[in-house]
């Protein structure tokens, strides 16, 4: 397909390409909770752990103000001393074990449902992003998008760290000491003990909440860096080509200059928060020490209370101090899991039917398409195909042949269905493709496409992809139907040669060679040949094409070329101009029409004519040169 066809920025793949979701905090909350309640009875016994390990972590002081208070009095009966403070030595060292035990259990427990729901929320995107339409992969920006997976899977665990290990369990032990005091102590205890929570909580919310375009600024002047390295690293031989190494690192200096602004600003702002905080809790915590050291010179309370109260706060002290942190990690996940679950919110654009059924091919020469009256637009300011009208019999090809930007290619879109049709219909053996799965028509197509990209993996790697399942000697036989065999045996490595990103190690032809290899192997019921051979010297075009159309006999094909001496034996070819069907025909037929045909026929020939001339001509200049030496 032409840059011209595809290149256009649609109003919804525009809003779609980097937009953050307008879902809130709650949302995303509500749309991970499923994930992990699919193990309720892990997250109860998770749970019922967490419980058991803060019991016995308030527990602690408690029998530490005992052992106190029993070695206070057995001051004055020294008999006591060898039974009581004993038994309160061991529930001491019982409960201290149980506080880590219990702790670890419930990290056991909880161990599988956290990296489970990371596993199936990761592969819901990523099977999700494969059933987008072509537009929104024509306009994401990789870099971006794969940033924002990484980002979002990894803050699942941390989000379920942050919140249900520290944050519950740090206010659930706050509930626990808040009610031993109210029940046992003067009230300014937890007067004293609540006012400063609220104020902390207040406090740490408000300034986070403030902070949080920083840290949301970051995300995504951090996601259009990696996105600038990332597209300038997959165009390197174009950076190559122009000399514009400099260009590039001053562009992706430009996304580290900005977000380095925005991390020092959010770094600053930092300074404010944990000087509050600790402004707080230090206030808090004296107010309280001087009401348990008034209350022993009073005589209302023990040392043993002293050191009850002491010993809370120490506890308290610990986690309210990274209250605040946690706070922050928690509002970042959840930043980064907006952006996840947003992926999950793109509109599929293509979608079955709700009663949608296998494509059914019943013809043993493949099956019959047939474009009836269909209109097309990528965008809506500007149709592509106007009422295109013809039907390709089964086991017969069809040429259609243009200038660039015709329209050619976008049959061939519009053949897999990567775009629904505005008007019209497209069917194959009668059956309109909105009517059966998308996947069954793929499966009965076979392409090989103007321009092939391959994963960065081996040969034979690339060549199976066209059917996973097959053996290497099935991927042997058709690398030899395409020509390709003797040059993988050349190498090295073999069929274990690494082609690199993209395919960049292997030349415009090789890549051309794969492609048509791995669709022999995929064996389709129905051929697409996109300018197939236009990547190959004239010798190897020559041998590709007579394989061709050994491969085409007895299957339905359309062939896309530009060198119209390919398709001379096809059994209809269609002229395509500005989206229009203005000639069809066999290739006699249309010579002979003297029309658009005829003409491109004839520029051409001339055009072969004058090459062939040129090659003549460097011959005979080197043999004179020869002969001359």
């Amino acid at each position: 397909m032409s840059r011209r066809e595809t290149n256009r920025t649609s109003p919804i793949a525009a809003a779609a390409n980097g937009a953050e979701s307008k879902r809130g905090d709650w949302s995303t909350v509500k749309t991970l909770l499923p994930y992990l309640w699919a193990y309720k009875w892990r997250v109860s016994l998770a749970l019922s752990f967490l419980v058991a390990a803060k019991l016995a972590s308030v527990g602690v002081p408690l029998v530490l103000k005992q052992l106190v208070d029993a070695m206070t009095i057995t001051l004055s009966h020294p008999a006591a001393m060898m039974v009581l403070p004993m038994g309160i030595l061991v529930a001491y060292g019982v409960l201290r074990l149980s506080t880590t035990l219990f702790t670890e259990l419930r990290e056991f427990v909880f161990a599988k449902v956290t990296q489970r729901a990371v596993r199936t929320i990761a592969l819901q995107v990523f099977r999700h992003l494969h059933a987008l339409s072509l537009r929104f992969h024509l306009n994401r920006q990789t870099g971006g998008v794969t940033r924002d997976i990484e980002r979002g899977t990894r803050a699942v665990s941390a989000l379920v760290s942050y919140a249900l290990f520290s944050i519950f369990p740090t206010l659930l032990e706050i509930s626990f000491v808040l009610i031993y005091l109210i029940t046992h102590y003067d009230i300014w205890f937890s007067v004293i003990t609540g006012v400063a929570l609220l104020t902390y909580i207040v406090f740490t919310i408000t300034v986070t909440e403030w902070r949080t375009h920083f840290r949301r600024t970051m995300n995504e002047l951090d996601s259009k860096a990696h996105t600038k390295a990332i597209d300038s690293l997959l165009n390197y031989e174009t950076v190559k080509y122009f000399g514009n190494e400099e260009y590039e690192a001053h562009r992706y200096d430009q996304g580290l200059k900005s977000f380095e602004t925005a991390a020092v600003k959010s770094q600053s702002s930092l300074f404010l928060l944990n000087t509050g905080q600790s402004l707080i809790i230090a206030t808090a915590v004296t107010l309280i020490l001087w009401r348990a050291t008034q209350g022993v010179i009073d005589g209302k309370m023990s040392l043993g209370d002293l050191v009850l109260v002491n010993a809370f706060m120490i506890q308290l002290y610990v986690p309210l101090n990274f209250l605040g942190v946690l706070y922050r990690e928690i509002k970042q996940s959840l930043a980064d899991m907006e952006r996840l679950f947003s992926l999950l919110d793109q509109n599929r654009e293509i979608a079955d039917a709700a009663d949608a059924h296998p494509l059914r091919i019943n013809h043993k020469e493949g099956g019959e398409i047939r474009f009836d009256h269909v209109d097309f637009s990528y965008e809506t300011n500007r149709q592509i195909l106007f009422d295109v009208d013809f039907s390709i019999p089964a086991g017969t090809t069809t040429a259609v042949v243009g200038h660039s930007g015709s329209g050619k290619s976008t049959l061939s879109r519009l053949l897999f269905r990567f775009y629904d049709i505005q008007s019209g219909k497209i069917s194959i053996e009668g059956q309109d493709l909105r009517l059966v799965t998308q996947s069954s028509v793929r499966a009965a197509i076979g392409i090989v496409p103007q321009d092939t990209v391959l994963f960065n993996d081996t040969i034979e790697y690339n060549i199976a992809y066209g059917n996973p399942d097959a053996g290497k000697d099935e991927i042997v036989a058709v690398a030899k139907a395409a020509y390709i065999h003797e040059f993988i045996t050349s190498l090295p490595d073999g069929y274990d040669t690494m082609v690199g990103e993209r395919g960049l190690k292997l030349s415009g032809g090789e890549k051309q060679r794969v492609a048509i290899a791995r669709t022999l192997l995929k064996n389709p019921s129905i051929l697409i040949f996109d300018e197939a051979t236009s990547a190959l010297d004239s010798r190897s075009e020559q041998m590709i094409q007579a394989q061709l159309k050994e491969i085409a006999r007895g299957r339905t094909s359309l062939v896309i070329a530009h060198r119209l001496s390919t398709i001379v034996d096809a059994h209809q070819i269609l002229v395509m101009d500005q989206g229009r069907i203005v000639e069809r025909g066999t290739h006699q037929a249309l010579l002979e029409q003297q029309g658009a045909y005829a003409q491109m026929w004839e520029r051409q020939q001339n055009s072969q004519a004058d090459q062939a001339d040129e090659e003549i001509r460097d011959m005979d200049e080197s043999m004179r040169g020869l002969a001359g030496a």
